[in-house]
This record gives C-alpha cells, structure tokens and sequence, in this order.
C-alpha cells in the first residue's frame, strides 16, 4: 500500500491543563497505510496528543487536518460541532478498554456505527460478528465484560474501533493494563491490522514491536516531538542524546 497519499496532519498542537502546558507545538504527518509510534516517558504528552485528534480534548491552538476534510483550527475557536466531527475520521483504542459493562459484546460493538453513524442494525451487526470472527471472539458475542480477559476485552475493543471504519485508528498504551502472557494476543491483533494497510497512530513502551511494526516512530519528551523517523534510525542510533538516554533506560530495566 502507497504511503504517498496523507491522512492527517498537524501543525502547532499546543494544550495546557491549568498552569501546565502539556502540548507545546506539535508537528505531525500520517500518510495512508503508515503505523506511526508514538513513545516517550510518562507525562510527555503522548495521550493528550491522541486525545486531541479524536476530539476528546480542545487544544489552545494548532490545526487537525484530515484529508478531505475541513481542518479545525484551535486558535481560532472551532465550534463543539467541528471538534466532535474529529471522531468521524479516527477511532481510539483505549488503555482501560472502556467496554460498557451492562451491555453484551456484541452490543458494545454495534452502539458506534448505530447510533453515532445511523447504520442498520442488521448491517452493523453483520460486521460486527466478522470483526469478531476476525479477533477470535466469534463466541463470545453475547457474553458480557466481566466475563471476558483482559486481553479478550481488548481485542473487543479493537474491534469495536474497527467498526467505526476509521481512517486513522488511535491506540493509547493498549497493552499497558494486560498481564504480561495476554499482551501477545492483542500485538498479534495489531500487527494482523497493519499488515492489511490500516492508517494506525499508536502510543506504546513495547520497542520491539515498534520496531517491527512501526513505519515511522516519533519520542515526544516535555511536550515536544524531540526526534521522528524510521524505526532504524530512532530506535537504533537516534541522533538526539534525550532519544538516547530514555531508550538506555528502558533498556536497563
């Protein structure tokens, strides 16, 4: 697949909470079909940054601009209609998988594309039993939350983003909350996802998954990109000293 054609691009993505500025002036390109990791240590603003293109946080200033559609510029106060209109172009995989716990699998699935996207239940539905198919999870369609794993509650999440039909699926640390034997489920899962030419922004600690999957890779520290580019480059001899020092001491532990 091309990566020639762009999906999103940002410029300038500045966001403070309080006193705090988190995000100050992002620049970032996706183009179609590309995996992009994102890593850095805890607080470098790696969440806000998913969070912003999916219209979960209102950034201060800087532009979202998905192809085709009409770019949101944040200095410019956008209307609450134009930020939510974010969510139509990306889906977001969560951390804590945020499945709703009274309603079934299959339920949790269908509730986007039905009543966000105005789909045919029997169409989502159909799709949504596929996606799971696709997971493994044909057979839990009806069960609910509780009585799933960790790592089978995070492929329904995955799922769940797939049936969004996003442009640009959004992944915050998705293996971070999983006991360490389920994480190479929902890899795998990932991995399957970028093989077939998903656009994929995706905040993790697992370098050699990032290396093996990522086609560009970009270490935000104290709210800046500090270094972006192939995995070759940033994950084996990265040109800043900070990329350095934080991959020396993932590496030590």
């Amino acid at each position: 697949m091309s990566h020639d054609e762009g999906v999103l691009e940002v410029r300038g993505l500045h966001k403070r909470f309080g006193e705090v500025e988190v995000l100050k002036g992002i620049d970032l390109d996706i183009h179609r079909g590309e995996v992009v990791a994102l890593i850095g240590p805890s607080g470098s603003g790696k969440t806000t940054v998913l969070r912003c293109l999916n219209g979960l946080e209102v950034p201060d200033a800087g532009t979202v601009d998905f192809a085709d559609a009409t770019p949101v510029d944040f200095a410019a106060s956008p209307s609450r209609a134009a930020v939510a209109g974010l969510r139509e172009h990306s889906a977001m995989v969560f951390q804590h998988y945020n499945l709703f716990p009274h309603r079934t699998v299959l339920e949790n699935v269908i509730e986007g594309p039905v009543l966000v996207q105005k789909r045919r239940r029997a169409d989502a539905t159909a799709d949504a039993r596929a996606l799971l198919e696709r997971v493994g999870l044909a057979d839990k369609a009806d069960a609910y939350p509780y009585e799933l794993s960790g790592g089978q509650q995070q492929r329904v999440g995955i799922v769940r983003a797939l049936a969004l039909k996003p442009r640009l699926l959004l992944f915050d640390e998705p293996t971070s909350a999983l006991d360490p034997e389920l994480v190479g489920d929902v890899l795998a899962a990932i991995r399957e996802l970028a093989a077939e030419g998903w656009t994929m922004l995706l905040v993790t600690h697992e370098l050699r998954f990032a290396r093996d999957v990522a086609d560009q890779v970009v270490f935000m520290d104290g709210g800046v990109v500090v270094e972006a580019g192939p995995p070759s480059e940033v994950l084996v001899s990265p040109r800043q000293e900070r990329t350095r020092q934080f991959l020396q001491r993932l590496l030590d532990h």
